[in-house]
């Protein structure tokens, strides 16, 4: 029986308790293995789940972490983590893969992957400039779940549905509501159509929620639709799904994808802990079938603003064949002012990579403007200025430097006994 069809995964399902909870067990030393890290959380946490079950993406998003009380039994929450929790006025709710929450730090609030996933008592403030669609992406949508607002491409929102809810996300006004009518192939219709009938758009991007929570089935049937439209060329999937679900990249997807190249795909990583052995064979399996890989990284204060960090995670990325390619300023959310990074801060990191590694490792670091303005390149100021005929340039050292931009100016003849005689 398949598992969890679209529309079923648009609506949280019951919660799940889990098999055995037992204390708080402390994180082992750092020394430890990876394996031998997850083997303890295991015991301590899932003891009745097999491999098998471990291995299943299904068992994984039935098994989420969704409640406070699950959390708390993992982790040593914090007065601010605890104040979020049972707060009741936070948007977007709690979600967290067995998976994910072994690589949380159970006696450190300020670990960098667990501020991504277990809320804080900053979420339930507002602060000036905020809004729930700072991108306009509503605006934008000529029909459900699609935002058209590049002459040619589009962003197909598929689901809203996530297996852990990044508690930056962009779309939290959508992601994670309980309701069964706002996605599925009835509304998919309507924004395939709409791209047929559009043939300025050569480029969609499946995105939402994540398109790899839905089934095979569903993936297969939404790709088939949009491969019968003639000008369509790309097609690309959006997801975190390697670093949070990595069980989720089996053989029978990815054997699935690659009947549909040119398919690209856009993984949202983080930080460089994101990228574990269970991570890394996802994303070599997906490299293996052809599928290009590409990142999509939030700067956030706290996480990966740091530029070791920021180094590491970019290394990291092209050791497992992501090409870095966009490093975002985080978009001002309600309730996201605590993970916001000064652009200056941004520009320090941007300039920390340039030059000082393979321009392959340096994404592009990018402001999704607010009001729908669209994505806008932020980098350091490398033109210095105009002298005579001479454009001046800064170099990664700050060292300035002289071009000659003389293109299209009346050649010069050659000095006297230069010349071929």
């Amino acid at each position: 029986m398949e598992a969890l069809s679209c529309l079923e995964t648009a609506e949280e399902p019951p919660e799940q308790p889990p098999s055995r909870v037992r204390p708080l067990r402390r994180e082992p030393p750092a020394a430890a293995s990876r394996q031998e890290r997850l083997d303890r959380f295991r015991r301590a946490h899932f003891a009745d789940a097999s491999d098998r079950d471990w291995n299943d993406w299904r068992w994984q998003i039935r098994n989420r972490i969704t409640s406070f009380s699950r959390l708390g039994a993992i982790l040593d929450l914090s007065p601010r983590e605890r104040l979020a929790l049972t707060g009741g006025r936070g948007g977007l709710p709690l979600s967290i893969t067995p998976y994910y929450a072994s690589l949380l730090d159970p006696a450190d609030p300020a670990q960098p992957l667990r501020r991504c996933v277990v809320p804080v008592a900053e979420e339930l403030t507002v602060h000036a400039g905020e809004s729930q669609d700072p991108l306009h992406e509503d605006h934008d949508s000529p029909v459900p779940n699609l935002v058209h607002r590049y002459p040619d491409r589009a962003l197909f929102l598929t689901t809203n549905f996530c297996s852990v809810y990044c508690r930056y996300c962009t779309r939290s006004r959508l992601v994670g509501k309980r309701q069964r009518n706002g996605y599925g192939p009835a509304l998919w219709e309507r924004a395939v159509d709409y791209i047929a009938r559009t043939p300025s758009i050569r480029d969609v991007v499946l995105s939402g929620g994540d398109p790899l929570t839905m089934p095979d089935k569903w993936l297969e049937w939404l790709l088939v639709r949009l491969r019968q439209i003639p000008h369509l060329e790309i097609v690309r999937i959006g997801t975190k799904v390697p670093m949070v679900l990595p069980q989720r990249i089996t053989p029978a997807l990815v054997k699935m994808l690659r009947r549909f190249h040119p398919l690209w795909m856009s993984i949202h990583c983080t930080h460089p802990d994101e990228l574990t052995p269970e991570a890394t064979a996802a994303c070599n399996r997906l490299a293996d079938a052809g599928i290009p890989l590409g990142s999509q990284t939030v700067l956030l204060k706290g996480v990966n603003d740091e530029p070791a960090t920021m180094k590491a995670l970019m290394h990291g990325l092209m050791k497992v064949r992501i090409k870095p390619y966009y490093l975002y300023q985080c978009d001002p959310i309600v309730g996201s002012h605590h993970f916001r990074t000064p652009v200056r801060s941004g520009l320090d990191i941007y300039q920390s990579l340039r030059g000082h590694t393979s321009g392959y490792a340096v994404p592009n670091y990018v402001i999704d403007a607010p009001g729908g303005g669209g994505k806008i390149p932020l980098i350091p100021e490398t033109v210095v200025g105009i002298d005579g005929e001479d454009l001046l340039i800064r170099n990664f050292e700050n060292r300035v430097f002289r071009y000659p931009d003389t293109a299209g100016q009346p050649a010069v003849a050659c000095a006297e006994g230069g010349g071929h005689g």
